[in-house]
C-alpha cells in the first residue's frame, strides 16, 4: 500500500503539488482526495460540469458545511451549558455561526486566494470568505468523515473563538433588538430606505428609522440590510438604557 501511495504521490502535477500543500497547512492533516477541496474553490462563473452533467462548484458543498459546522457547534453547547433551554441553545449557536464570524474566519485563513473564477476576486461580496470555509468543512466531511471535520471545528472555530460569557453579551443584530423592543413598549416604527449614491461612483442605500413617527437614526452603506442595521445600531445607543432595562 505504501508502495502505491509513493506512485501516486509522485505522480502528482507542480500544480496539484502547491494546492496539496496549502490545503495541509490549512487543514493540518493530509488531504486524501485533493478534487473535494478543488470544488470547494471553484466558483459557479467557471459553469464546470462533471461526467454525468452536474455543476461542479462550492455551493453543494457550502450546504453540507452549514450542516456540519451547526451540528458539531450544537453538540458543543449542549454538553458545555447543560443548564441552557432550547431558545438559549439557537440564540448562542447563531451568534457562533454568524455570517459575519464566519467571513471573519474565510478571511484569517485567506480562503479567496485559492478560488478559481472568472469573475476577478475584487467584485465578490464580503460573504463569499464565510461561503467557503463552509465548502471547506463539507470538502473535509466527505474526504475525511465526520471526525475529522469535527476536529476541524474545534481547532478553528471552538477553541479560538468560543468563550461562552462573552457570547452571551454579543449582540447579533441591532434591528432585531430594535423591533422587540418596540413591540414590547408598543411603538411603531418603520425603516425608510432611499438610494443615496453620492458622487463616490458605488451604490449606496440611506435610511431613517422612525419611532412613533420621529427620526431616530439615520445610516447609509452598500445594501439595504448594512444600512438598516447600522441605523438600528445608532438607535439602539441612543435609548440602550431604556431598551438594557427591558432585557
Amino acid at each position: 500500500m505504501s508502495i502505491i501511495r509513493k506512485i501516486f504521490s509522485n505522480s502528482r502535477s507542480p500544480e496539484d503539488g502547491i494546492f496539496f500543500d496549502a490545503i495541509q497547512k490549512i487543514l493540518g492533516f493530509k488531504p486524501l482526495n485533493l478534487n473535494n477541496y478543488r470544488k470547494a474553490f471553484t466558483h459557479r462563473s467557471l459553469n464546470k460540469v462533471d461526467d454525468k452533467g452536474n455543476p461542479v462548484n462550492y455551493e453543494r458543498l457550502e450546504f453540507l458545511g452549514d450542516a456540519m459546522l451547526g451540528s458539531v457547534i450544537a453538540a458543543h453547547l449542549f454538553n458545555e451549558v447543560p443548564t441552557g433551554d432550547e431558545g438559549y441553545l439557537t440564540k448562542m449557536r447563531s451568534k457562533i455561526v454568524s455570517r459575519d464570524h464566519l467571513n471573519e474566519l474565510g478571511k484569517d485563513l485567506n480562503l479567496i486566494k485559492y478560488v478559481e473564477s472568472k469573475v476577478s476576486t475584487q467584485h465578490f461580496g464580503e460573504n463569499i470568505h464565510g461561503n467557503l470555509f463552509e465548502a471547506l468543512i463539507g470538502a473535509i466531511y466527505l474526504d475525511r468523515g465526520f471526525v475529522y471535520c469535527e476536529k476541524f471545528i474545534h481547532k478553528k472555530v471552538i477553541i479560538p473563538y468560543v468563550d461562552i460569557p462573552k457570547l452571551e453579551g454579543k449582540v447579533i443584530s441591532y434591528k432585531s433588538l430594535v423591533i422587540e423592543w418596540c413591540q414590547k413598549e408598543k411603538k411603531s416604527f418603520h425603516y425608510d430606505v432611499f438610494e443615496d449614491n453620492g458622487n463616490e461612483g458605488v451604490k449606496y442605500f440611506g435610511v431613517k428609522l422612525k419611532i412613533d413617527n420621529k427620526i431616530i437614526a439615520r445610516a447609509r452603506a452598500t445594501s439595504k440590510k448594512k444600512a438598516e442595521e447600522k441605523a438600528s445600531q445608532r438607535a439602539y445607543f441612543a435609548f440602550q438604557e431604556k431598551m438594557s432595562s427591558n432585557d
